[in-house]
């Protein structure tokens, strides 16, 4: 009855030219907003990424959810209409609808907003679409030959400078040998505990799982991927300019310049590396430190497991085989960590991933730290020390009570900064509505998707309303925030504290050496200046030095600058110091980069005395 009378309404409509009236979408302007779904799942994450029984009638309520998303709701970021679409892609491709999926490549291209991403936005699907025109089986010799030689042509038809560093990324990622075991032991690791405990999957992790199977799919043409990008690369052999060693400035000891205290507010620093430039509070270093807990402890470096502390010389070996390998460097380190991950058993990869987390955190503040303080005597180094969790089953969960004692360890962490004088404070760590709703659906916190969203939103506005307080009873500080890692708009996923909007907080994107966007680098209204980030090479826990990218990298970058201008001005306040930094900086063509200046900067600083 119901669609008789639609019918007869739109032929009255019709009648009377009139148009027929089309509900109005829905606008989405922050991603906490989107609709959340939840999939009942009978088995595990292998029984989903290789059995068509357990995958398709999955797939098929997957693929309604997400087509009724981008049919009902406008949504005000590109990003993530991007994520959705490449859902629906990765679902075509596997189930043969290529006329589909070239269509949705071009939809997905014409959303690329990054330079580098417009060039190698769905390469691989392309020749495998291509390669399908001749055969369906990926393993046969006609398929792999089409296949190989759509890959060459798109390679050489880009421009080398532009996307090199992502084709070394997938040359590294290519050259990893039995990769069934790291997809399949990955997604286990997500999904089996949240399984376990629920039997459903939100649609974060849902999301995840047709790319995975698609990638299990695409293993016969790993060698050729691999082979590929090196003859692209081998052909080419062109290194990207730096542009920053002729910006920097180093400011030499014995001017007449200010001391400026700086706070490194991260997991830690091996403060005798920086013996000279420390700054001391009642006679020790000015160190305030919390636990996993936000509860005072102490120390100034994050602890280990005695067990990690022992095998810390390999565990950095790791670390710097992992950075090597994600730069598709030909080093011992990438290597050899290649060869160890492909022989990883699947109850090997938790604890391999876990100790090579937790190696991470514990050199994260120190690399930052020797960012910071880089070519500036007059710096002084103040530790704010933060602890990040980095098991894949969250240890403590989240809660009320936690998120309140976070609340808290902000504001005591910024009076500990005034206290001590700060002038400066890098924080190279963000947080998201997303990332609390996901440790909550590992803890098997709350019934459904729909109430984990709400209580993550209720878990972040205490944190983030904390957050804005504490820097706001600070005028007299700047806080220069990492932009965040994500490749998505900041303010749209909220990602504190980069896209909280104060006079004297100023948020940084990472480019590379030459400039060019950072393919991970998050971007948006409040990221108003770039610095690089791209192979970073700074100091680790005990001396050594490691390269690093990330926009932690590129933050620390920022807040060397600020210190420097200080120190030439001290009378500047952090709106000024802002302005300067952001009226200095070079613009790029494209209007999405505004890349630092040191050298012109320092000199503007100057002119204002």
């Amino acid at each position: 009855m119901t669609a008789r009378r639609g019918s007869f309404l739109l032929v009255v409509a019709l009648s009377l030219g009139m148009a027929p009236q089309v509900a109005p979408k829905k606008t989405i302007s922050r991603a906490a907003d989107l609709p959340s779904f939840t999939y009942t799942i009978s088995g595990n994450a292998e029984k989903l990424l290789t059995d068509e029984d357990t995958f398709r009638p999955f797939a098929t309520q997957l693929r309604k959810d997400v087509e009724s998303v981008l049919t009902e709701y406008d949504i005000a970021e590109s990003a993530t209409r991007r994520q959705l679409l490449n859902t629906l892609l990765a679902l075509d491709l596997l189930e043969g609808k290529d006329a589909e999926a070239g269509r949705l490549l071009d939809e997905i291209a014409a959303l690329e907003e990054k330079p580098v991403q417009k060039y190698t936005s769905g390469l691989v699907a392309r020749a495998s679409l291509d390669a399908r025109r001749v055969s369906h089986d990926p393993k046969s010799v006609e398929y792999q030959r089409a296949f190989r030689e759509s890959l060459r042509r798109a390679l050489d038809a880009m421009p080398f400078a532009v996307v090199q560093d992502e084709i070394k990324r997938m040359k590294g990622f290519a050259e990893i040998s039995r990769p069934t075991t790291i997809v399949v032991g990955q997604m286990s690791l997500l999904i089996d505990p949240v399984l376990k405990k629920s039997g459903a999957l939100s649609s974060e992790l849902a999301n995840q799982i047709p790319s995975r199977r698609l990638a299990l799919e695409r293993l016969p043409l790993r060698g050729i991927l691999a082979e590929t990008y090196a003859g692209y690369l081998a052909a080419h052999k062109v290194e990207k300019p730096d542009i920053w060693a002729a910006r920097d400035v180093i400011l030499e000891a014995g001017k007449a310049y200010a001391i400026v205290p700086v706070a490194v507010w991260d997991t830690g620093v091996d403060l005798a590396i920086f013996r000279s430039q420390v700054a001391m509070e009642n006679g020790k270093p000015a160190v305030l430190a919390y636990d996993l807990q936000n509860r005072p402890t102490n120390g100034e470096l994050m602890p280990l497991p005695a067990e990690y502390r022992e095998r810390l010389p390999q565990n950095m070996n790791r670390l710097r085989g992992n950075r090597d390998m994600q730069a598709g460097l030909d080093t011992p380190e990438a290597s050899a960590f290649k060869k160890e991950i492909s022989q990883l058993k699947p109850e090997q990869m938790r604890p391999f991933i876990e100790e090579g987390a937790a190696t991470g955190d514990y050199s994260h503040g120190t690399h930052v730290a020797g960012i910071v303080l880089a070519g500036n005597p007059y710096a002084r180094l103040v530790v704010g020390r933060l602890s990040f969790d980095y098991k894949t089953i969250p240890d403590p969960c989240p809660s009320r009570e936690l998120f309140q004692r976070a609340g808290q360890v902000y504001r005591d962490s910024v009076a500990f900064f005034q206290r001590n004088k700060v002038r400066v404070v890098n924080m190279s760590w963000f947080d998201s509505v997303a990332y609390i709703e996901r440790p909550l659906e590992l803890c098997g916190l709350g019934a459904n998707a729909e109430q984990r969203r709400q209580m993550a939103r209720e878990l972040f506005d205490i944190e983030a309303k904390a957050m804005e307080a504490a820097f706001s009873s600070a005028p007299e500080i700047l806080f220069v925030a990492a932009g965040g890692n994500t490749d998505n708009d900041a303010s749209f996923n909220q990602l504190v504290p980069a896209s909280i909007r104060l006079p004297n907080l100023l948020a940084v994107g990472a480019v590379d050496k030459a400039g060019d966007e950072a393919a991970f680098t998050s971007y948006g209204p409040t990221i108003v200046a770039h610095a690089n980030g791209v192979d970073v090479e700074s100091y680790v826990p005990g001396g050594q030095k490691m390269k690093l990218s990330g926009t932690s990298m590129a933050s620390p970058n920022a807040a060397n600058l600020a210190a420097k201008i200080l120190a030439v001005n001290p009378k500047l306040t952090p709106p000024q110091v802002i302005e300067i930094i952001r009226s200095t900086a070079d613009t790029t063509a494209d209007g999405r980069r505004f890349l630092i200046n040191p050298k012109r900067a320092v000199e503007r600083a100057r002119e204002q005395k």
